[in-house]
């Protein structure tokens, strides 16, 4: 470890001998012009966009360093990601408008990513590496015309980084931090973390090599005294070759592991179990262009294995093929459409083998008037194997006034969205009901934006979200405990608001902040908060340092103490964080993050650990 400390030193002097050569990147507080994809899959300016799309950037990825994917996703508005503010191996809960794991799909690079072992099949972020990530955007609502199953409350878009310039470059990036509760600030090295990010360009060809490590020990899973350790191993490799000025074609391979000690669920307590989630993928994606539009394939495998060690031990072995085959094409300057073809198949190995797939054609078009109407509209068949034929579909239009350099865009959709049960809450060896009935989901959405300049942004959105036949574990017997997945026999129905507001108070001085609120009309949310705000307060000195103060508030919430199984409130809780950034040069970089600054006691999930005051400190070198 001691030649990881030495790096900096090394390079210190690497910087004074080229740093005045290279071209230093500008380092800007706010991106208002920015072009969104997720909503509509062009590239639209975010004006003529009928949706508040949420886009994270590489360079709040970078102003975010040392902060996990679910961390940084997490201080977005109408999203509580339960479970990243405690130990590093804690089971993610995704709830987005008072919806689940289940609602929301993660796609990687174009390819929907899950997995059908889970008992909500859904993508686990605690494999994602975030210094190995491009951008995120972010597509709140229902989007399943475009993405399908699953996509009921929200899309997580993540595109991974690839080669960018002519010639090889490298980046290392390196940190090392504390792990520690609020009780017990100790201040030793307890968590880890490097990447190596390796990329070479030649003309038409384009390669990455990608390799990452990080350990994090020192917290208990539960609230006890003995450590639960984690570690997560990941790397990638990426091949791209543009054949043609019409035709380029990317081949790319994901490996992912993650081990985490955890401790005893019934009874809550330490114990000495473990378990291990093992992932590889691969993928194709091309993409021949022809006069104004292009025939795009995005096609991947991805292989799961998971594995309990526990006086209940247990393995599971999942595989799902996803093939998206999609023709764009641009009409007019005014109209674009999408037609398209996917098929996804999932397998898991519980007792035996099971499977299901579907094959859904879909159809989307998006008009761009002149006179700032906007309308994005779409219709999908989902034709389940086990479920049959469904009609889903989505209507979006938008309204924008001109106002000097600004607008003002009103915006409202209606959309449905259709989630099957997956394999495991069909045949698992948990509470399985080959009964099920698929879920069904409508939402509406009215809002508006304002941008003053490319100074000033504000956004307010109103939500109301229905959904019946929903999936639900419950106790059959309470005796014994017995419990099964279920239908509600009632509709689960939410509703709230969602307002966000960027602005740039002085040169180099941003202020980014949100607040939502989330209604349980019918149907209880646990762990939802009803109000949650995030802001930061970020500046700029010079274009080479970075300070940052995050501040979010988390409201009152219900969960379940599972020593009673009875429903507790939580308190609400604030939290502070601090993070700076200093660019030495255009080839070394360094930055301090302080998470929960005030050293807050709070409570995430009933009788589990949470993360106190903790420090962290790294750097990246780009050679």
């Amino acid at each position: 470890m001691k030649n990881y400390f030495l790096w900096p030193t090394v390079t210190v002097l690497l910087c004074a001998k080229v740093g005045a050569q290279q071209e230093q990147d500008s380092t800007k507080t706010l991106q208002l012009d920015e072009v969104v994809v997720s909503d509509s899959r062009f590239e639209l300016k975010r004006e003529n966009s009928g949706k508040t799309v949420i886009s994270i950037s590489q360079e709040e990825l970078k102003q975010n360093q040392g902060r996990s994917v679910a961390e940084i996703i997490n201080t977005k508005s109408g999203i509580e990601i339960n479970g990243s503010r405690s130990f590093a191996g804690q089971n993610l809960s995704t709830f987005v408008r008072g919806g689940n794991n289940r609602q929301v799909l993660v796609i990687i690079d174009g390819i929907q990513v899950s997995d059908p072992s889970g008992t909500s099949a859904e993508y686990d972020l605690r494999l994602l590496n975030t210094d190995q990530i491009e951008q995120i955007e972010i597509l709140k609502g229902a989007a399943s015309t475009l993405y399908g199953n699953a996509a009921a409350t929200a899309v997580i878009n993540i595109t991974t980084k690839k080669a960018k310039k002519e010639g090889l470059a490298l980046d290392v990036i390196s940190s090392y931090g504390t792990n520690q509760t609020e009780a017990d600030q100790n201040y030793n090295i307890s968590d880890i973390s490097n990447t190596v990010n390796l990329t070479a360009k030649y003309g038409k060809l384009s390669i990455l090599a990608s390799g990452g490590h990080q350990n994090t020990d020192g917290l208990s899973a539960a609230i006890g005294t003995e450590s639960d350790e984690v570690s997560r191993i990941d790397g990638n490799f990426k091949v791209g070759y543009q054949f043609s000025e019409r035709l380029d074609v990317n081949v790319s391979a994901f490996y992912n592991k993650l081990n985490s000690d955890y401790d005893n669920g019934f009874p809550i307590e330490d114990a000495d179990i473990y378990f291990t989630s093992e992932q590889s993928r691969f993928g194709l994606s091309s993409a021949y262009k022809y006069e104004n539009g292009s025939i795009n394939v995005n096609t991947a495998f991805n292989q799961i294995t998971r594995a309990f060690e526990s006086s209940f031990p247990a393995s599971y072995d999942s595989q799902s093929y996803v093939l998206d085959v999609f023709n764009k094409y641009t009409f007019t300057e005014y109209i674009h459409t999408i037609i398209g073809v996917n098929y996804i198949d999932y397998k898991t190995l519980f007792f035996e083998d099971y499977n299901s797939n579907t094959v859904d054609p879909y159809i989307n078009a998006v008009y761009v008037g002149k006179q700032g109407i906007n309308v994005n509209a779409g219709l999908r068949l989902n034709n389940h194997s086990e479920y049959g034929s469904n009609f889903i579909y989505n209507i979006n239009p938008s309204y924008r006034i001109n106002i000097n350099s600004g607008y003002l865009k009103f915006m409202g959709s209606y959309a449905t969205s259709y989630i099957a049960p997956n394999l495991s809450q069909l045949y698992g060896p948990f509470g399985a009901n080959p009964e099920l009935d698929p879920e069904e989901d409508s939402t509406i959405e009215g809002g508006l934006e304002f941008k003053l300049s490319d100074t000033f942004i504000i956004n307010a959105i109103y939500f109301n979200r229905k959904e019946d036949d929903r999936i639900e574990y419950v106790t059959i017997d309470p005796v014994t405990f017995e419990s099964q997945y279920r239908n509600a026999a009632e509709t689960a129905h939410f509703e709230g608001v969602e307002v966000g507001v960027r602005s740039e108070l002085a040169k180099g001085l941003s202020f980014d902040a949100n607040y939502t609120y989330t209604n349980s009309k019918e149907g209880l949310a646990l762990r939802v908060p009803k109000s949650k705000i995030n802001a930061t307060l970020g500046y700029v000195i010079k274009d080479k340092t970075y300070v940052g103060l995050a501040y979010q508030f988390v409201s009152d919430r219900t969960d379940t103490d599972f020593a009673t199984f009875s429903e507790v409130t939580l308190d609400s809780f604030s939290l502070a964080n601090l993070q700076l950034k200093h660019e030495f040069c255009s080839t070394l970089s360094a930055f301090l993050a302080v998470d929960n600054l005030l050293n807050e006691e709070y409570t995430e999930l009933v009788s589990y650990t949470t993360r106190g005051r903790n420090v962290r400190l790294g750097f990246t070198l780009s050679l």
